[in-house]
């Protein structure tokens, strides 16, 4: 199994990071696989998959090089490569910042990595100075047509994973926070951090930085600037990821009002009112009125999962959804 040993330091000094650039490559990864995980990437590539296999049926050398840069056991390190989060109290990168580092990968180097991803020397038609940029070009345009218009309700998705896996890191320390991320991975005791199950080598991590990234598509990866920077890119629970996809049933936000139905609509699955305001976008104040009233009508529940209080639907609250719907 590949693990890594991350000493103290830099573990205690990890954290967490929403990454555009990252959401854009799942994204893409999940168009080249074309494998659905729910309803909600199935109704997803039903919408964007044909357009995309469009583009790629018109430019096949760009095509070539993202099939050999996503090979299944390896994503070429420019495609993949860790994101570099911003200092305390900047803003994020942007997409477009994020994109602008990929494009700057020396032209030696894409064709090294994508090398290793096929395993053997590259085709004639990827013996070229463009590698990296027709990839940017592919990946902006995943970005551009499929996650912009929905970056919003992604982001709220991303943050509420992000709540979530540090509420589980605060009540049961990295074990209970990493275990179940991602295929593959779980702590292992010992600064040890196992992060798939193929037969790598270890590797330290010295004082390097060590970066989670959620993704709402079920897509996962490791990524790295060796020395400096390590990343694990991994889906976001799937009751998050499926949320808010489908719209409010009408007649269910005329009984209720558009906020309260959306925030009933959301509790098929428990969640915490920092997970419902990250999902719905509706200040703390909102989702707290709208879950007294949705409790002393019985529609919704609370229960206490460690340090954390979790609201999900009753019965009566699964039938008036599935009523209106």
């Amino acid at each position: 199994m590949g693990w890594w040993h991350i000493s103290a330091d830099t573990l205690a000094g990890s954290r967490f990071v929403v990454s555009p650039l990252a959401e854009a490559v799942a994204s893409l990864l999940l168009l080249e696989r074309a494998a659905a995980a729910h309803p909600g990437e199935r109704a997803w590539l039903a919408d964007h998959l044909p357009a995309y296999r469009r583009r790629a049926a018109a430019d096949p050398v760009s095509a070539l090089v993202i099939r050999s840069a996503l090979a299944p056991r390896w994503t070429a390190d420019f495609l993949g490569a860790a994101p570099v989060p911003a200092p305390p109290g900047r803003p994020a990168p942007t997409f477009a910042e994020e994109l602008a580092r990929m494009r700057a990968t020396p032209p030696e180097q894409a064709r090294a990595d994508l090398a290793v991803t096929l395993g053997g020397p590259l085709p004639a038609a990827l013996d070229r100075d463009d590698l990296a940029d027709r990839a940017a070009d592919v990946v902006a345009w995943v970005w551009t047509h499929t996650v912009l218009p929905d970056w919003p309700r992604r982001r709220r998705v991303l943050e509420a994973d992000v709540v979530a896996r540090t509420a589980h890191l605060g009540r049961g320390g990295w074990a209970e926070a990493l275990n179940g991320m991602r295929p593959g991975i779980r702590w292992l005791g010992g600064s040890r951090l196992q992060i798939n199950a193929y037969d790598n080598p270890p590797r330290e991590l010295g004082r390097a930085e060590l970066l989670f990234v959620p993704v709402t598509p079920n897509q996962c990866w490791v990524g790295w600037d060796i020395p400096r920077r390590y990343a694990l890119v991994y889906p976001c629970s799937g009751a998050l990821a499926d949320a808010g996809r489908g719209p409010v049933p009408t007649a269910l936000g005329a009984l209720l009002g558009a906020a309260r139905a959306a925030v009933l609509v959301l509790l098929a699955s428990p969640l915490s009112t920092t997970q419902l305001v990250a999902l719905t976008g509706q200040g703390l104040g909102s989702v707290g009125r709208h879950l007294r009233v949705l409790r002393d009508a019985g529609l919704v529940r609370r229960r206490r999962a460690g340090r954390s209080v979790l609201y999900v639907r009753t019965e009566a609250g699964d039938v008036l959804v599935r009523s209106a719907s």
